[in-house]
Parts: structure tokens; sequence; C-alpha cells
């Protein structure tokens, strides 16, 4: 296993490259909860915010999701994607039942080019096929200001970090 996050403490390793902070952030495609198709350009000039989750449904990823719903208000000029391979229509329910409005959800289900681009796909175990938990700040330019893998699954992610990264590029 070359690259590998935790679970409960037990190894499992992902699929695709780690991307580095500077680089020009990769291209994917993506389905909206609206069931629309979604890239990278999409977001051309703005600053965004991309979490990879493994599931809206678990319980760290309703936290992360709802505190990046409640930081969107406070950000100009910054669109949050968050990205897993739920289904769109139960990222649309849970939107719903939610009341998340400010973070845009896609689902990686078709293709996974999204996790393989950003190298957050788990390759076995429980959570095979589904994203490591991480996060990227792309800046207008299209490079990233900010990569966080995070390295136990159960974790969240350093909120801090991100968007004092997504701060620096939109002030």
């Amino acid at each position: 296993m070359e690259r590998s996050i935790t679970l409960g403490g037990t190894p499992f390793g992902l699929l695709g490259d780690e991307v580095k902070l500077g680089a020009v952030a990769p291209d994917f495609v993506v389905q909206t909860k609206e069931m629309k198709d979604c890239t990278r350009n999409d977001f051309a000039g703005k600053t965004l915010i991309l979490c990879a989750i493994p599931s809206v449904y678990t319980g760290v990823c309703d936290v992360e999701i709802r505190r990046f719903n409640e930081e969107a208000t406070k950000l100009e000029d910054t669109v949050i994607l968050a990205v897993s391979m739920d289904l769109p229509m139960a990222q649309q329910s849970w939107c719903g039942a939610a009341g998340v409005e400010n973070v845009v959800l896609a689902s990686d289900h078709r293709t996974g080019s999204f996790g393989m681009a950003f190298g957050c796909l788990i390759e076995s175990g429980p959570f095979e096929r589904m994203f490591s938990r991480a996060v990227f700040v792309v800046g207008p330019d299209g490079k990233l200001a900010h990569v966080e893998y995070v390295g136990e699954v159960g974790d969240l992610p350093d909120y801090g970090a991100a968007l004092a990264a997504t701060r620096a590029l939109t002030s």
C-alpha cells in the first residue's frame, strides 16, 4: 500500500495521485444533486473549496458540511463543492432535510474521476469506492492554495487552515 488513510485505526489504500500545493487543480466531471454535469471549469474565476467526503449520511460528514454551509455565508466570491459517491437523489434528500443551501453537493458515482484525480478514492475495505476525507482550496487562477488529506476518516478537517487559505485569495 503506497498511500493510505485509516478507518478506526486500520489502514486502507488510496487510488490516484496526491495533488500538490501550487499545482493546477485536476479536471473532473461530477453530477450535481440536480443531475447536471459539473466540472472545475464551471467555477473559473472564483475561489473553490472542494470537500471530498465519504457520505453525507455519516455523522462526521454531516457535521463537516453543516459547518461549511455556515462558513459559506461569510466568504466572498467563493463556492463550496462537497463531492461524494452518494447518488444525486440521496444528496438532494439529505440537503433538504439538513437545510443545507450554501454548499453545492455533487456525486462522482458514475466514473470516480474526481476521486482518482484528487487521490482520495479508497481502494478496499468497508469504504471501498468511497472517498477519504480531504479539503482542497482552488484559487481563481485554478491553482491549489490548500491541500489537506485527513489521515483518519472519522476526523474532521482543519477548517481554520482551509478558511485562512480561502480568505487570503479573496481579500
